[in-house]
Order: C-alpha cells, then sequence, then structure tokens
C-alpha cells in the first residue's frame, strides 16, 4: 500500500514541467544582469528601480523548478552582486538571493507562473520579501537599522514587477523546445 501513495506521489511530480534553455542561457543572461545592474545607475537615479539580479534569480528559479539549483543560482548572483555593488558588505545580496532562488524554485513547481498577472504578484511579493531578507540581516549582522517598507520601495516593486513581466515574456523566448 505504501508503495502505491509513493508511486502517485510520484507520478503527480513528473507532470510539472521543468524548461529547458539553450546552452549559456542561464550564465550570460546572469551575467548582463549584473553588469547592466553595476553600470546603469551611472545614467541616473531611474535604473535603481529596478532589480535585474533579482528578477533573473525569480526567473529562472521558476522556469528550473529545482529548488537546490535555484538556491546555487540565486547565491551566486547574489555573491557577484555583492562584489559588483558598493552598498552592502559581500553576502548581503548573496543571503537574500539565496532564500529567494530556493522559493522561487519551489514555488514554481506549484503554481502557475506563466500567466502575466501571476507574474506581477509573484515578482512583487518576492521583492519585499527579498528586501526584507536584506533589512533583517542588516539589523541582525551588522546592527545598522534598515527600512522593512517604504513608499519608495512600494514604487520600486512596482515597476520592477512591472519591468519583470516584460522581461519574462522575453527570456520565454531563449526557452529549448522539448
Amino acid at each position: 500500500m505504501a508503495y502505491m501513495l509513493n508511486v502517485g506521489a510520484h507520478h503527480s511530480e513528473a507532470n510539472v514541467e521543468v524548461h529547458k534553455f539553450y546552452s549559456g542561457t542561464i550564465v550570460g543572461t546572469c551575467l548582463l544582469a549584473l553588469v547592466f545592474q553595476a553600470f546603469l545607475h551611472k545614467y541616473g537615479r531611474w535604473s535603481e528601480l529596478i532589480d535585474l539580479p533579482l528578477l533573473v534569480t525569480i526567473y529562472f528559479g521558476v522556469s528550473r523548478r529545482n529548488p537546490v539549483s535555484g538556491l546555487f543560482l540565486g547565491g551566486a548572483i547574489g555573491i557577484l552582486q555583492d562584489a559588483l555593488s558598493h552598498d552592502n558588505p559581500i553576502g548581503m545580496y548573496g543571503i537574500a538571493k539565496t532564500i529567494v532562488g530556493y522559493l522561487a524554485s519551489s514555488v514554481g513547481a506549484r503554481i502557475d507562473t506563466e500567466h502575466p498577472l501571476s507574474r506581477f504578484g509573484l515578482i512583487f511579493l518576492f521583492f519585499h520579501f527579498h528586501q526584507a531578507i536584506l533589512a533583517v540581516t542588516q539589523r541582525v549582522l551588522l546592527n545598522h537599522t534598515a527600512p522593512l517598507f517604504t513608499l519608495r520601495l512600494f514604487i520600486d516593486s512596482l515597476v520592477t514587477a512591472a519591468f519583470g513581466v516584460i522581461l519574462f515574456a522575453l527570456l520565454d523566448r531563449l526557452r529549448r523546445s522539448s
């Protein structure tokens, strides 16, 4: 009887579609996002509204649907973002994006992430979750006060989510057909 229940559980997980990408797509996209994030701030404050490395972490986490790979991808992107950023000590973005990558991969296997409205909501929620992790980590590890929620963060989350829906549609074109 236990074998039959186990087989049924495995069968339902097998129906989850894991998206495949052309070789180099994930690495190339991550590097482009990091470079754009690091250098676009020189052209105005508007570029800081969007967190490209966070969007890439969420997209590939949700698409690949493997929590371990989401965890490692988020950690790698976060550490590289820390290295290119002058705002935070090394490890702050690494911690936050590791957790977001893991959760995005876990959520991607359970809900429909192809609809633009669900993508908008998912990005909006993960943006605030990411900011909460950063704020708590800064308070606990660095003894710095960091806001959990401000009007600026709310506007940033709306802009990031709207841009993310468009970016996700463009990144969908990089998928390899099964």
